[in-house]
């Protein structure tokens, strides 16, 4: 009997261990269970944490996108800014120079007429007095008066004539209707005769003379 007690006891404390035993399991089963959750709000956290860093980054860069588009834009509407005024200067300054050069012919050409107009009267009055006077000298004077007159008003407006007689032949200013022989050795390839004087005006030649040259 007493081992039957001891058996009983025995079986009584195997199913206390065994009780236990399994108590531990569960535990360290709901304590796995409890760090695995917490393990996955940890995770989740971090994602979180992860998602609104990259959310932030990219409205971060998305308004840096859209201030550079805007800056950009403000200078685009600047520059056509400064070109429409410039535009509408050069247009105004264009339209103005050509109002003034379009006065200025006119102007030049009024003053070139009134200035030959005492050449005109210079030359009625020698035509009266022909009729009337029959001296040639005197006649002779008025047509020198006439023209020395006629010479100073183109000089005053940039005309000069070329020289020819006894220069040397040049292709810039003269242009030899012929050649002959020349009168002496150092006549050669020079100028003897001139047929037509020619002019400068404002140092640019705006008739050649046409000249004979010795050979």
């Amino acid at each position: 009997m007493a081992q039957d007690i001891n058996k009983d006891k025995e079986f009584a404390d195997s199913e206390n261990e065994g009780n236990v035993s399994n108590e531990e399991v569960k535990n360290e089963e709901k304590s796995q269970e409890n760090e695995s959750v917490e393990n996955k709000e940890v995770e989740k956290e971090v994602e979180e944490q992860k998602s609104d860093k990259k959310e932030k980054k990219e409205k971060k860069k998305k308004k840096s996108k859209s201030d550079e588009i805007e800056e950009l834009g403000a200078k685009l509407q600047e520059i056509t800014d400064k070109y429409m005024r410039l535009s509408a200067e050069f247009d105004n300054y264009r339209k103005r120079t050509l109002k003034e050069k379009m006065e200025l012919t006119k102007s030049a050409g009024e003053k070139i007429l009134l200035n030959i107009l005492p050449v005109i009267d210079n030359f009625e009055r020698a035509l009266n007095s022909m009729n009337e006077n029959t001296n040639a000298e005197s006649m002779k004077e008025g047509v020198d008066l006439i023209y020395k007159n006629f010479t100073d008003f183109v000089g005053q407006n940039g005309v000069k004539e070329i020289e020819a007689i006894n220069k040397e032949f040049d292709t810039d200013v003269h242009e030899a209707i012929t050649k002959i022989p020349a009168p002496s050795e150092d006549m050669k390839g020079k100028i003897i005769d001139c047929v037509e004087k020619g002019y400068y005006l404002n140092d640019k030649v705006i008739r050649y003379a046409k000249v004979v040259v010795g050979e």
